[in-house]
């Protein structure tokens, strides 16, 4: 259960990250790797971008917004890049990239004016049970 909207969209960012990571290592390990070079190197690029600005949300950084415009671009150009792959792997993340490109793009540019102040931050609760 997500305890804010800041949480849903930093875990919407982690998934697309270890989706891309995952997929870039399954792809390197298939014959059709040559003609995969350029997805491949979409994947590597949304998966570090993702890294970086679900750490900038977390953080309530001042430049939180800002990467997330670039990551929302990052996560469009992969997604639109492993549509043009006919396997389910590719599809599936294409699915995933283009919905964090929404997210990411909401965030940075449409939905969400004020980010909130540092000395107050989101509060994310934790259940280890």
């Amino acid at each position: 259960m997500h305890t804010n909207w800041y949480e849903c969209l930093v875990e919407t960012i982690q998934f697309c990250e270890v989706n891309c990571e995952n997929m870039a290592t399954y792809f390197t390990r298939t014959p059709d790797i040559t003609t995969r070079e350029k997805q491949l190197q979409f994947l590597r690029d949304c998966a570090d971008l993702c890294g970086w600005t679900s750490k900038y949300i977390a953080r309530c950084s001042t430049f939180a917004k800002d990467i997330a415009g670039l990551c929302a671009c990052i996560c469009e150009a992969c997604g639109k890049e492993c549509l043009q792959h006919c396997d389910e792997e590719s599809q599936h993340c294409a699915r995933i990239c283009l919905h964090c490109a929404k997210e990411c793009r909401n965030f940075a540019y449409e939905k969400f004016e004020a980010f909130g102040d540092p000395a107050d931050p989101p509060k994310v609760i934790h259940s280890y049970e």
